[in-house]
């Protein structure tokens, strides 16, 4: 429903903005597509102009324009996929994106909790914001999604290749700070010598540390806004957040604190300050799956090609070695496990993300896209307060993967 939208009486404020276009009493779009194509859906009412006498009784028609339907618009959205996804995350509070890479079409975009359109007055009373639209608004740490950004920036800075490898220790200990691998946190284990499709297979944090260290944390945040971040993407619907790319000036002026070390740590890991919605964090996959083509995403489909393309003029090693690391990351010995004997290579990337939670809950982020070797589409899903993006984000993804693949065989 937030994404359709509703439509409803104009208020004073919608008046005083569109008068005198709209008269009081008028109906318009209150929310999502119905809100962003307002005037173009509205069409445009017939007028009459009459003589009356002094008692207003007609005396004769002077002049009258009929009235103007307003124009059908076609969505991209895949009806199917819509409802299947809207039935998965039932009782969660999150979101879920999915778009075809090539194109930037939009094929599903679900928030929720949502809001009954024949009972909005008592969706108003429902908890957890159901007219908010996480999707496109929803602000979160990506968590380790945003390794695909810190790989991409290590690689086309030239500060890492195929051959670096980081030995892993466990855990970074800076003073009486101490930054750990997720790995030896849970199990007190270590992984050994990591290279660059290792440590995206195993979302190794050991290693994204040290390539963040080395990248420092301006090229991080230059990469990130290449690949769209702390910017609204331009989707064709209102109320898009813009996330946040921290760097240092921005911290100083805002925090009033200067970067440490372990701010980088963190930024590298997808944590810290980093902000992203839902659908930036699926761009950024999608960019990938492309082949390093971003795409504004729409949700309106026109007679012609998305012309709102650009070419992030990513390597081909780039590319390929990040590939490489989801579809590893998808199968046995990966950390997408529900994955592991999906039928179709696929490639994928898990997400757990801290919040800053008294409860140390996390949200679980989950991305793939599929086929691997020939991305026709992109899946990303978050749940918030939800525990691990493998366990819980991951296999709902697959459902999506499993109903998307049963309509498209």
């Amino acid at each position: 429903a937030p994404v359709l939208g509703y439509v409803g009486q104009i208020d004073e404020a919608e008046l005083k903005r569109l008068a005198p276009t709209y008269v009081a009493g008028d109906v318009v779009g209150k929310l999502g597509i119905e809100a962003a194509y307002e005037a173009v859906l509205r069409g445009s009412p017939g007028l009459e102009m009459i003589e009356v006498n002094s008692i207003g009784e007609l005396i004769r028609t002077i002049g009258r324009q009929d009235p103007l339907p307003g124009q059908d618009i076609r969505l991209s959205l895949d009806l199917g996929l819509q409802q299947r996804i809207y039935q998965l995350l039932e009782g969660y509070t999150g979101a879920a994106v999915v778009s075809d890479p090539q194109t930037g079409e939009i094929l599903a975009l679900v928030s929720r909790p949502s809001f009954e359109p024949n009972n909005i007055v008592g969706s108003l009373a429902e908890p957890n914001e159901p007219f908010f639209n996480r999707a496109i608004a929803g602000s979160y740490p990506p968590g380790s999604l945003f390794k695909i950004v810190t790989a991409t920036t290590g690689l086309e800075e030239g500060v890492i290749d195929s051959d670096f490898t980081v030995e892993d220790t466990g855990e970074i200990r800076i003073g009486e700070y101490r930054y750990g691998n997720w790995y030896f946190d849970q199990y007190g284990r270590t992984e050994g010598t990591v290279n660059l499709v290792k440590a995206i297979q195993r979302s190794n944090d050991i290693f994204f540390y040290k390539v963040g260290e080395a990248v420092g944390p301006r090229l991080l945040a230059k990469w990130a806004k290449l690949f769209g971040l702390g910017q609204p993407t331009g989707i064709d619907l209102i109320g898009e957040a813009d996330g946040l790319v921290p760097t240092p000036e921005w911290r100083e002026k805002f925090i009033g604190s200067r970067w440490f070390l372990g701010n980088t740590y963190h930024y590298a890991i997808g944590q810290g300050d980093l902000l992203v919605t839902p659908l930036q964090m699926n761009q950024v996959v999608a960019a990938i799956a492309s082949g390093g083509q971003w795409c504004q995403p729409q949700l309106v489909k026109t007679s012609s090609e998305n012309t709102n393309c650009r070419e992030l003029s990513l390597s081909s090693n780039t590319i390929s070695l990040i590939t490489e690391g989801m579809k590893a990351a998808c199968q046995t010995g990966g950390t997408a496990f529900p994955f592991f004997d999906f039928s179709s290579p696929v490639a994928c990337k898990t997400g757990t993300a801290q919040f800053g939670d008294k409860e140390n809950r996390t949200h679980a982020w989950f991305t793939v896209f599929a086929p691997a070797d020939n991305p026709k589409i992109v899946v990303t899903v978050i749940l918030e307060k939800a525990g691990e993006g493998s366990r819980e984000a991951a296999p709902i993804a697959r459902k999506v993967l499993d109903y998307w693949f049963s309509q498209h065989q």
